[in-house]
């Protein structure tokens, strides 16, 4: 059953609420510290186009710190910590690398993304390394045909500037959701968008070494199923323009099993460009977006929950 659609003010409103206590919550909480588990990031300010490492690792058989950047590139692999990562695939326009992990050993493969955004979708940051802490414990978590990446981080630049608003676009001012080569638009009508401050889609569909990275990387594996994860509150998205149909029965085992309703909110925006519809369209990977309740709490019980469904489902 397809939910009302609603006016972009309440949108808005929504929206601002949810940035609002946020901010509250993170200023009370010392704003830079994330939390105090094992691998959890730490952001550092730093100054405009000044490739400092981002992510603070905590040594161990999952991760190693990366001693510095890698140049501007879309090379697989390039860290030599072992089997399962993190790899450094890339780079962001400002020079931070871009890294990925890897659990099981399966032919399968699967992918989980967080931080395409950054700025006040950190939250989605932090359910990635929490997800990854989970299963550097809980290994066996990952089918034995399964083989699952997670990337936590794909705006690293953006997510070094602030954890408000102004975080959301790379260091190159393209929302990296917006740049994808299908149904690529250099402009779309930002009612029922979000359109707090001025964003772009990039000079031309993937233009971003960011979106390079990963769409490089996909293309050199063989995904079946990809999660990329946002906030805040809108549901589940389903990929393909029309919706590929694994992408909806992925959605639709993602609902009952976790607190995001499915199809999402209708808020009347036209999302060109995006990476779960360039994944499903081009690639025929099912594939969807899902949109955690709020700007500030990570939802980890929920989503272990989809991560056990999301592993163990088949297309």
């Amino acid at each position: 059953m397809k939910l009302p659609r609603i006016s972009s003010r309440l949108v808005k409103i929504i929206w601002m609420a949810n940035l609002g206590l946020g901010l509250i919550l993170g200023l009370a909480a010392g704003s830079l510290w994330l939390n105090n588990a094992s691998g959890h990031p730490v952001f550092a300010s730093a100054p405009e186009h000044t490739p400092t490492p981002l992510i603070q690792w905590t040594p161990g058989p999952f991760f190693r710190p990366s001693a510095t950047p890698a140049s501007h590139n879309t090379v697989e692999d390039t860290n030599t910590s072992g089997p399962y990562g993190p790899y450094i695939i890339g780079t962001s326009f400002s020079g931070r690398p871009i890294v990925v992990y890897r659990f099981g050993t399966g032919a399968r493969e699967r992918l989980i993304v967080a931080g395409i955004h950054g700025g006040n979708e950190w939250n989605t940051v932090v359910l990635a390394y929490q997800l990854i802490d989970y299963l550097s414990a809980n290994p066996d978590t990952v089918p034995a045909d399964k083989t699952l990446y997670i990337l936590p981080l794909l705006n690293p630049d953006g997510a070094a500037r602030a954890h408000d608003r102004t975080g959301r676009v790379n260091d190159r001012g393209v929302d990296l959701n917006r740049n994808w080569p299908y149904r690529w638009a250099a402009e779309w009508d930002r009612e029922g968008c979000w359109n707090y401050l001025p964003t772009s889609a990039g000079e031309y569909a993937g233009s971003e070494p960011e979106t390079q990275t990963l769409m490089a990387f996909i293309e050199k594996h063989n995904f079946d199923a990809l999660i990329s994860y946002h906030s805040a509150a809108l549901g589940i998205f389903a990929g393909g323009v029309p919706t590929l149909p694994e992408s909806d029965r992925l959605a639709r085992a993602l609902e009952k099993v976790s607190p995001y309703s499915y199809p999402p909110m209708d808020t009347g925006c036209n999302y060109t460009g995006n990476l779960a519809d360039w994944a499903s369209s081009v690639h025929g990977i099912a594939a969807v977006d899902i949109e955690l309740r709020n700007h500030r709490d990570s939802d980890f019980e929920e989503n272990l929950r989809v991560l056990k469904t999301f592993l163990n489902w088949e297309p």
